[in-house]
């Protein structure tokens, strides 16, 4: 596996990172731990090197369990990143005493990569600045809580860019992929956090699996060219030199058995003319659904009304690219009441859509959807 460089830090890191936030769970969201631990520790050996939680992922277990797979030397095997929750901040306290709450799930004495978790405009201003959260971020790492600081982002470009240049950070995380090259940072972040000597780890790389079960018309485009979906929404980030490592929520055996593959096989430049002409008529593609743009990560539950949230638009956004509406509608009766309500429960009172990180109006669209399946 050839390694990449972590922006200025000196370190090298394995092109595929575990992304914690999708760990193996039933229907209720309850993780399978011991099944989360074996993958992790699989992975690990065969190569990764970058662990990403945070402290809300899984309801808090999320960084248990990790502390949990990292026992038996593992810990010494992996860069570990996690974040804090700069929205739960109600004053410059909360910064330690989460820290020390982090360090304690995780059963470790340091914290490789910390994050400011999905920093915004808002949060940024009322937050960050306004209790010297990065007085606070600076003195942890001085007294070797952590060894590199950085942010998670959802917000403008220009937003982007101010953060970028307002601290003397190590590194960023921004969601990115194919379609969403123009979306929040985008492209154009990705290369100026790059310019500057950040290293550039993303998320969402696969849109929450959506450009891993892509629709016929896309599928058609990849067909016959030796890659499945899934590799070619990774390459195309592992082509950019500016790329430091990919988050993958991997939740099963096969999942991190054909990442690291892919990984393996991965490099800066790796595409051809006849690539990027693939990826071009792929976006073309998919920039002609009018879809919404959820990534299923559940920041929007539980929904005070029970309303399952990312599930109503999983089925909204499957007709409009499979068109398919009596099979979709189907879903919407029977697949989507097994996670919560359906979009006609909303009742507009808007508490996920501050919490959004895709700043989805999500009222809007549940009207939208409901009325789509009311036919």
């Amino acid at each position: 596996m050839q390694y990449r460089e972590f922006g200025k830090t000196g370190i090298k890191v394995s092109p595929i990172g575990f992304g914690m936030m999708r760990l193996p769970s039933d229907n209720e969201g309850n993780v399978n731990e011991a099944e989360a631990i074996r993958i992790v520790r699989e992975a690990i050996d065969n190569g990764l090197n970058y662990v990403d939680t945070a402290f809300n992922y899984h309801g808090g277990n999320s960084e248990k369990i990790t502390g949990k797979a990292l026992l038996d030397g593992y810990r010494d095997k992996v860069y570990l990143a996690t974040k804090a929750p700069v929205w739960m901040f109600k004053g410059p306290e909360d910064f330690d005493s989460i820290l020390e709450k982090q360090l304690s799930r995780l059963q470790t004495d340091h914290i490789d990569m910390y994050l400011l978790h999905s920093l915004n405009a808002i949060s940024f201003e009322k937050k960050v600045l306004r209790y010297g959260v990065l007085d606070k971020i600076k003195a942890a790492r001085d007294a070797g809580k952590i060894k590199y600081i950085g942010f998670s982002f959802h917000d403008k470009l220009d937003v982007f860019k101010k953060i970028c240049d307002s601290f003397d950070w190590d590194f960023c995380q921004i969601q990115l992929n194919y379609i969403d090259t123009k979306y929040q940072a985008g492209l154009e972040g990705l290369k100026y956090a790059a310019d500057k000597g950040l290293a550039v780890s993303i998320m969402e790389p696969l849109r929450g699996g959506y450009l891993a079960n892509v629709p016929d018309a896309v599928q058609k485009v990849f067909d016959g060219t030796g890659k499945s979906a899934v590799e070619w929404g990774l390459d195309y980030l592992w082509n950019r030199p500016e790329v430091s490592v990919v988050l993958s929520g991997m939740g099963s055996e096969e999942q991190i058995k054909q990442n690291i593959e892919f990984a393996s096989r991965s490099h800066a430049g790796m595409f051809t003319s006849e690539d990027e002409k693939v990826i071009e008529k792929a976006q073309e593609i998919f920039a002609s659904y009018d879809t919404i743009p959820c990534t299923g990560c559940s920041y929007c539950l539980p929904c005070p009304k029970g309303v399952g949230i990312p599930y109503n638009f999983v089925v909204y956004n499957n007709y409009q690219t499979n068109n398919n509406y009596e099979q979709e509608k189907d879903r919407y009766k029977n697949w989507v009441t097994m996670f919560g309500k359906q979009a006609s429960e909303c009742v507009s009172c808007r508490t996920c859509e501050s919490i959004c990180p895709q700043h989805i109006k999500i009222s809007d669209e549940l009207k939208k959807v409901a009325e789509t399946f009311s036919k």
